[in-house]
């Protein structure tokens, strides 16, 4: 399990009791579980800011260094993959402040189904259109 998002803002018994559970599945290999809480992309670009500047500061990151590389680097995410498919169910058609900078070239899936009546089925359907999708990563198709 890990966790991305401002997790000083969560109660300090809350906050123990998510540690022990990321320390006590430490070692489980077949699944992960990505946990938002208390997490916004702009609170995670703006942190990834700070941290950037304040290695700047202390002269161990030049300005002409940062990259997209180096912003993927302070990222709460750095860790993870960027997603290739988002699934927003319940109609809504928006990001609302989700993963804005990691979703850059993931594929979005809107359904007008709410998440407790999302079955495998629609899963299914999610992914049978993705799969039909031809995948750019920011090129035109003459450029693949």
């Amino acid at each position: 399990m890990s966790l991305i998002g401002d997790l000083e803002r969560l109660p300090s018994d809350v906050k123990a009791r998510l540690l022990k559970c990321i320390r006590d599945t430490s070692g489980g290999e077949r699944i992960v579980l990505n946990l938002a809480l208390s997490y916004s992309s702009r609170w995670e670009i703006a942190r990834a800011a700070r941290c950037i500047a304040q290695e700047v500061q202390k002269g161990r990151l030049s300005v002409d260094d940062i990259t997209e590389t180096t912003v993927d680097e302070f990222m709460t995410t750095v860790n993870m993959p960027n997603p290739d498919l988002l699934i927003r169910t319940g109609g809504e058609i928006r990001l609302s402040n989700f993963l804005l900078w990691q979703l850059s070239y993931a594929e979005f899936y809107f359904t007008e189904e709410y998440w407790p009546d999302f079955t495998g089925e629609s899963l299914y359907r999610a992914i049978v259109e993705y799969q039909a999708r031809e995948r750019r990563f920011g090129k035109t198709s003459e450029q693949l």
